[in-house]
């Protein structure tokens, strides 16, 4: 294993670190609420990010993703390169890659996915004259308010597992003018602008309709909301059962390297504040109850990013990872919850400002750790795939 990134991956690293350092910053977060950043989205879309996950492969999205989560950027990067970008480019065929890939690179369509916590799927897939209808319930869908495309694993009539998008809004036309450089924007000459559902609501989101979302508000400001699905129309993601589980398998790698630069940037913020923070004389940093806590929590945020890093490789490398994939989402759901905690203790009374921005970190870390797990169900998920390699 190399995880040493390409000379194109560490590039498209460097460029993310630039423009979500100059455009996520602690008073634009506070004032866009739990909105999605628009600005932000698109900036980060006319640098070509979200279009260059072709080329630089799940590694390359994992170190993006870092950079998002060192700073809780609110845009829906994983989303939609996980559930949209790459499951289109590698499963879908040569229609839907011309029809859907120009619209997901350059974020004017965005991709989620709807499924419950466990890997087997809840919705129904049936069989119409004019294709395929999907029928199910999801209580909690992330970015659904800003998605064009839902990606559903569903059970068809005959027992299969398939991939199924379903088309939530439609998309809209590229812009036309380039937003603003991040070294032309600053905090001062900007407001965030949000990304919201169409200002019109079509008729499939009106109660009896076969598609109907609802806003729902989660720990983390994930633009999240319900799908409802009765007899939706839809179109098949690839041919076979294997589909899904390289979907989940991949964005299980994806979400692992957001959570990492979560933890990431909560320690960061940790090192600061023991640092200059002083307490009889002394920084909180020489303590060494402070120093052992703040030392686990860097050992736990190096397990969650170097077993995302092995399981996006092997996903590159086209190498069996479903095993790694879930080892790295139980890393990211259980050392991820101990770092975040870690932040807010080691800030003392301060961490319990909810207006701070370590807690900021504390929600997104929480957030990932109930949507990647929960943790024992993972490891039940785990204990299961080994056994069967074994047997096999």
């Amino acid at each position: 294993m190399d995880f040493t990134p390409t000379p194109e991956q560490q590039a498209a690293r460097d460029l993310a670190a630039e423009i979500f350092g100059d455009l996520s910053t602690h008073e634009r977060l506070s004032a866009l609420g739990t909105g999605v950043d628009g600005e932000l989205w698109k900036a980060l879309c006319a640098a070509g990010l979200p279009a260059a996950v072709e080329e630089i492969g799940l590694v390359g999205l994992v170190l993006l993703l870092e950079e998002q989560g060192r700073v809780t950027a609110q845009v829906p990067l994983a989303a939609s390169c996980a559930y949209g970008v790459l499951p289109v480019a590698v499963h879908g065929t040569a229609e839907q890659r011309a029809r859907l890939l120009p619209a997901l690179r350059d974020g004017t369509a965005v991709a989620t996915a709807a499924y419950r916590a466990s890997s087997r799927p809840t919705a129904s897939a049936r069989r119409t004259t004019e294709g395929w209808a999907l029928t199910g319930t999801f209580p909690v869908v992330p970015w659904l308010r800003a998605a064009t495309h839902v990606l559903v694993p569903a059970l068809t009539e005959e027992g299969h597992t398939r991939c199924f998008l379903i088309e939530t809004q439609p998309v809209s036309a590229p812009t036309t003018s380039a937003p603003p450089s991040p070294a032309q924007t600053t905090p001062a000459q900007t407001t965030p602008a949000p990304i919201t559902l169409a200002a019109t609501t079509p008729a499939t989101h009106l109660s009896g309709a076969p598609l109907q979302t609802e806003s729902v508000e989660t720990t983390a400001p994930w633009a999240a909301g319900r799908l409802t699905l009765h007899d939706a129309p839809a179109e098949p993601l690839g041919d076979d059962d294997g589909v899904w589980a390289d979907v989940l398998g991949r964005a299980r790698t994806a979400f692992a390297g957001l959570q990492a630069g979560v933890c990431q940037g909560s320690v960061a913020r940790v090192v600061h504040h023991t640092s200059v923070r002083e307490q009889f004389g002394r920084p909180l940093s020489a303590q060494q109850g402070v120093l052992l806590r703040a030392a686990d929590a860097h050992m736990d945020t190096e397990a969650i990013r170097v077993t995302a890093y092995e399981a996006a490789w092997r996903h590159d490398q086209g190498l069996p990872a479903a095993t790694h994939a879930l080892t790295t989402a139980w890393w990211a759901c259980e050392a991820g919850r101990r770092v975040v905690h870690a932040g807010q203790h080691l800030h003392g009374g301060i961490g319990a400002d909810v207006e701070h921005p370590v807690h900021r970190h504390f929600l997104w870390g929480r957030q990932l750790d109930a949507y990647l797990g929960p943790a024992p169900a993972l490891l039940a998920e785990l204990g299961t795939l080994l056994t069967e390699e074994e047997a096999a």
